[in-house]
């Protein structure tokens, strides 16, 4: 069978633009290594809460979806689009080896048939500006014996994915793309067009990857600056919350960012320290970058402050109390869990002494990671008054309405997620 496109990686990026190539019509291969989302997908059943079980369905019923782990699939595609994580490694220095693996992995299937037109690879996983023209080209034209420009086309479209948010959506989303060369961007073009409504070229691969960087490192320095901005203003008996939105009535030159207890997902906590290490390379340090990161790894701390604060106004120590901490999420009604700051609270809480259960409507119990293995196999537990100090982190929907008025135990509130009609008297803003 022939395919329009091949995507490698089926998580929160790689499934809904798999999803979105189908319904415009497509013929999608799904690849990925972990066999149980492939077993999932062949079931038509979603693995992940936002995406509705019947759009998987639909396009595997259709004909239009399918998934393996089997790479070497993708000699039957037209296109293959990567999109692997880019994680930091235990030094926060940038790893691509999912990348690099993708690309080795593909290497062997990219000549054309004959008759057949050039294979196009683009890649959408974050990474520094270099990576595609440098590093994955190198494992594709050493893989296969092509030249890229010439045998096959290389381009770079940087993913937008925002879990969670209904008004996100692939299709409207603008995508902006670069090619290796004029031939490459005009391939990636045409591909995209098939199911993106807008699309912004830019001059080279450099350029798409440096957009992305840019957009993610905003967000980390606003994020820096209303976190700080709240420890400031609450020393000063000031509501940063009241703040922002007086603030955010000025129609011109405010955009609202929110504090929380330290940055979650697989972006805004990872992404800019990819610019950092690049950045060495050519003399310069990122100053700005690394304050934004070095205010909000500290918020952790804050809450641990605030939280054996307010135990102290119940005569209570944080060593020996129970904590019950509300969501593990790193944003609002998804199941998304990567990098999740609630993570390093557990292990701050837990390294002075307190004993912590967590409750969360989407994550049911911890999954194995790299970064948290050790809190592997916990499960949520329910709400209940059992707990010494209630902790909120993650602002669900379901802790909004919640009526925590006959909470007897402090409230510690993270996120200014309680309705104050539902506040307890022990009621205490991180």
């Amino acid at each position: 069978m022939k395919y329009d496109l091949s995507i490698i990686g089926l998580g929160y990026v790689g499934l809904p633009l798999a999803l979105q190539f189908a319904k415009s019509g497509c013929r999608v291969l799904g690849l990925d290594i972990d066999p149980g989302k492939v077993k999932e997908i062949e079931a038509g059943r979603s693995y992940i809460r936002h995406i509705p079980a019947e759009d998987v369905s639909g396009q595997v019923n259709a004909g239009r979806f399918l998934a393996s782990s089997d790479f070497s699939m993708v000699k039957n595609s037209e296109a293959v689009l990567i999109c692997v994580p880019t994680p930091l490694n235990k030094n926060r220095e940038p790893d691509i080896s999912y990348i690099l693996k993708s690309g080795d992995a593909i290497a062997p299937y990219l000549r054309a048939e004959d008759g057949g037109r050039k294979k196009l690879v683009v890649l959408e996983s974050t990474t520094y500006p270099g990576t595609t023209d440098e590093d994955l080209r190198k494992a594709l034209e050493k893989g296969s014996g092509l030249k890229a420009g010439i045998d096959f086309h290389l381009a770079f479209s940087p993913e937008r994915e925002d879990p969670g948010n209904p008004q996100s959506k692939v299709a409207e989303i603008p995508k902006v793309v670069g090619g290796l060369t004029p031939a490459c961007l005009e391939r990636a073009k045409e591909l995209y067009g098939k199911a993106i409504k807008r699309l912004v070229p830019v001059s080279s691969t450099r350029a798409a990857e440096a957009t992305k960087l840019m957009e993610n490192i905003f967000r980390s320095v606003n994020i820096a600056l209303v976190n700080e901005l709240k420890i400031i203003y609450g020393s000063m008996g000031v509501d940063i919350w009241e703040v922002i939105e007086a603030a955010k009535t000025k129609p011109f030159g405010f955009m609202a960012f929110y504090p929380g207890p330290g940055l979650g997902g697989h972006c805004i906590p990872i992404d800019p320290f990819y610019l950092t290490w690049k950045a060495r390379e050519f003399g310069h340090t990122t100053r700005f970058i690394e304050l934004a990161g070095e205010i909000n790894t500290a918020m952790p701390d804050h809450v641990v402050a605030k939280v054996g604060e307010a135990l102290n106004t119940v005569g209570k120590p944080l060593k020996g109390s129970k904590i019950l901490l509300l969501g593990l999420a790193y944003k609002a009604d998804v199941d998304d869990d990567r990098e999740s700051p609630s993570y390093i609270l557990i292990e701050k809480l837990e390294a002075k002494g307190a004993r912590v259960d967590y409750h969360d409507p989407y994550v049911p119990a911890i999954r194995p990671s790299r970064e948290h293995s050790h809190l592997a196999g916990r499960k949520s537990v329910q709400i209940n008054s059992l707990a010494d100090l209630v902790l909120i982190s993650t602002e669900h929907a379901p802790f909004k309405g919640h009526n925590f008025l006959e909470l007897n135990v402090p409230l510690v509130d993270t996120r200014n997620c309680v309705l104050p009609a539902n506040r307890p008297k022990l009621y205490f803003q991180a």
